[in-house]
C-alpha cells in the first residue's frame, strides 16, 4: 500500500531515533527544533524552558510520547574540545544529567556511524547541564558496542535524615548527588516492596517523600544555582532478582515517572552515599538491577574535593539498543497542540 506523503511535507516535522537503555526510554531528536541559544549548557536549558517548551509536551506527551517518556535533544557543544551537548527532556521540564541518556546516545551515534572511531575504545566528551561528561564506547570482535562513562564529581549531601509522611510514617533517608539530587530511602526498612507489581504503591510514595523531602532542605549547589532541585526519590532494596546484584533501584523522578533502568545519575549518587557510608572502596564495581531487572555496573573512582564535598567519579556501565526511527509531525489543526498526560 502506498501513500502520496507530499500531502502532509508542509506539517512541522520532528525525526527522532528511539531507543531503550536497561529498559528505560530515551528519544533522540535529530531535527525539528529551532536554534536552541546559550553560551553554556545551564543556559541552553533555560532557553528551552522560556522559549520552546511547547516542543517538549509535543514529544514526550501524548499522543506522541507518554506518561513516561524521555528525551535528549543533541546541541552544539560549548567547550572546544567536546564532541556535541545534551539537554535532557521529560514530562516535568528539563534534568541536569542523565546516565541512561549518555549510554543510549553514545551507542547510537556508533552504531548509526555518526561518529566513526578509527580506534577502540574510543572517547566521547559531552558537555551537559551537570558540566562535562566522558563517555567510552568500545567495540568487541563480535562487533557488539559497550559504552560506559566517567560522571561529573559526585558526593553525600546529607546522612540519616528523617521526614514524617503523612498517612505512612515516618521515613529515614539520605540525600545523594550523582549529577541531580536524589532522596535514597531504604525501602526494606519501610517494608515497601520494588517489585513491578508494587510500582503504583511506588510512585505515590515516591512523590510524597520527594515533596516532603524538599519542604525540609534548601537544596544549593556549590557550583551552579540552577543544579540546586531535588529530582526524585530512590528506592533501594536488597532483595534482587539477580544474585550477581548489590542491591535494586526504583527511581520515582519529575512528576511521578518511573525509571525503568536503575538510573545512571541514581546509581552515581548512590555510590557516593556507599562510599562516604564506608561500604564501598575506591574502583570497587557493583551491580544494581532495575524494577524490570535491567542492569547498570557502577564503581567509585578516586577524585579531588569537590568545593565543601568529599566526592568521587562514579564510573557507570550499561546496555542500550535501537528501538526504531520516527517521523512525527504536527498538524496546525489538531486539537491537542501540546499534547496531554493521562496515567
Amino acid at each position: 500500500m502506498s501513500f502520496n506523503l507530499t500531502k502532509i511535507e508542509s506539517l512541522t516535522t520532528f525525526h527522532t531515533i528511539d531507543a531503550h537503555t536497561e529498559g528505560e526510554p530515551l528519544r533522540i531528536i535529530t531535527s525539528g527544533y529551532p536554534e536552541v541559544c546559550g553560551e553554556t549548557m545551564l543556559e541552553k536549558r533555560r532557553y528551552l524552558q522560556d522559549n520552546l517548551d511547547h516542543y517538549r509536551q509535543i514529544l514526550m506527551f501524548e499522543p506522541r510520547g507518554h506518561a513516561d517518556m524521555y528525551g535528549v535533544l543533541i546541541t552544539e557543544p560549548v567547550n572546544d574540545d567536546s564532541d556535541f551537548g545534551v539537554l535532557f527532556l521529560h514530562n516535568e521540564g528539563y534534568s541536569s544529567m542523565c546516565g541512561h541518556g549518555i549510554i543510549a546516545t553514545c551507542k547510537v551515534m556508533v552504531q548509526l556511524e555518526h561518529i566513526v572511531p578509527q580506534t577502540f575504545p574510543h572517547n566521547i566528551r559531552i558537555d551537559s547541564p551537570a558540566g562535562l561528561i566522558s563517555a567510552w564506547v568500545d567495540r568487541d570482535s563480535q562487533g557488539v558496542i559497550s559504552v560506559w562513562f566517567d560522571n561529573v564529581p559526585s558526593y553525600a549531601h546529607a546522612l540519616d535524615c528523617e521526614v514524617t509522611i503523612e498517612g505512612f510514617g515516618k521515613v529515614n533517608y539520605d540525600i545523594g548527588f550523582g549529577g541531580a539530587y536524589y532522596a535514597y530511602v531504604d525501602a526494606d526498612a519501610i517494608d515497601v516492596s520494588c517489585g513491578v507489581d508494587n510500582v503504583n504503591q511506588l510512585i505515590e510514595l515516591g512523590r510524597k517523600i520527594k515533596h516532603a523531602v524538599m519542604k525540609k532542605h534548601t537544596l544549593t549547589h556549590p557550583r551552579d544555582p540552577d543544579l540546586g532541585f531535588l529530582y526524585g526519590t530512590m528506592f533501594y532494596s536488597s532483595k534482587t532478582t539477580n544474585s550477581s546484584s548489590h542491591s535494586r533501584h526504583v527511581c520515582i523522578f519529575a512528576e511521578g515517572e518511573v525509571d525503568r533502568s536503575p538510573t545512571g545519575t541514581g546509581v552515581a549518587g548512590r555510590i557516593a552515599l556507599l562510599h562516604a557510608k564506608g561500604e564501598v572502596e575506591h574502583n570497587q564495581q557493583i551491580t544494581i538491577e532495575s524494577i524490570v531487572d535491567g542492569q547498570m555496573k557502577v564503581a567509585a573512582l578516586p577524585s579531588d574535593k569537590f568545593y565543601q564535598y568529599d566526592a568521587v567519579i562514579p564510573q557507570v556501565h550499561g546496555r542500550a539498543w535501537i528501538t526504531g526511527v520516527h517521523q512525527f509531525m504536527l498538524d496546525p489543526a489538531d486539537i491537542f497542540q501540546q499534547g496531554f498526560i493521562l496515567r
